[in-house]
């Protein structure tokens, strides 16, 4: 698999991309693994393209990925490419409109972007270079987040608490910070972003643990250096969040090449 990855010059804050290219020679079928963002992906393949399979449910070509997708697999042969844009779940809902709503599912693109989707499939797939596609797509991206107003202050402000924490935060304490009460931060994170704040500090942990475990660390030290309470904890968090076992994540192969694809974001090297 080829990856390419923008410039420094051409990001935008709270959006990471990756082009990637693939050769397989037979059907492959691998597993995704859940991370704290949510993801749009651009299939820039001719002919069928991947097929993505959550919960039974299969969508085909571009799709959105919310949060907590679950047992999530994808499905390919030939050659392929896709353009992932890995979007934090506090500008998701500016760029996608519906982010909240797409939380545990994998939705075609066309649900989300209507005709749109094909224009910027069409612009991206004649593009020349990766470099083109690369200044298309953040074109895309600032004139969709310059539509909607963004999330609460307070909401993103907990966001980034989980995030930077890795997930190890006293939530009850967040309320207080923010200045709200913790019904209130409750109920307005869980209507903009989709899910409860415990249940985003929690996938932060479970994305901090699965980067450690691909890393090669064994999953005793894993679980102790991440604050589960034992590995067996470990283990039923992982089950939870992937719908596989540590050691199927420890070879997980999106995660393996999560340090070349998303180097700025990468838990191994924050």
């Amino acid at each position: 698999m080829d990856v390419a990855v923008p410039r420094l010059s051409g990001r935008l804050p709270g959006v990471t991309m990756a082009g990637f290219r693939h050769r397989a020679p037979g059907l492959v079928d691998i597993a995704m693994v859940a991370h704290p963002s949510v993801t749009l992906i651009v299939d820039l393949s001719e002919g069928e393209g991947v097929v993505y399979d959550v919960h039974g449910r299969r969508e085909r070509g571009s799709v959105v990925v919310g949060l907590l997708p679950g047992d999530l697999r994808v499905a390919g042969c030939g050659v392929g490419e896709c353009l992932q844009i890995r979007l934090e779940p506090v500008v998701a809902g500016a760029v996608l409109g519906t982010s909240a709503e797409l939380s545990g599912t994998v939705v075609s693109l066309k649900d989300v972007w209507g005709r749109d989707a094909g224009r910027a499939e069409d612009r991206l797939r004649t593009a020349a270079s990766w470099d083109e596609r690369f200044t298309i797509a953040v074109e895309i991206l600032s004139r969709r987040l310059g539509d909607r107003p963004p999330v609460d202050p307070e909401v993103a402000y907990t966001w980034r608490r989980a995030l930077t924490s890795r997930g190890r935060v006293r939530i009850d304490g967040l309320a207080d910070e923010v200045g709200w009460s913790r019904k209130r931060l409750w109920s307005r994170f869980r209507s903009q972003l989709g899910i409860t704040p415990k249940r985003a500090a929690q996938l932060v942990r479970f994305d901090h643990a699965a980067h450690l475990l691909a890393a090669g660390h064994a999953a005793a030290g894993v679980a102790t250096r991440t604050g589960y309470v034992d590995q067996s904890h470990l283990h039923r968090e992982v089950k939870a969040f992937a719908g596989l076992t540590l050691t199927a994540v420890a070879v997980a192969p999106w995660l393996a090449i999560d340090d070349v694809a998303w180097p700025a974001s990468s838990p191994t090297r924050r």
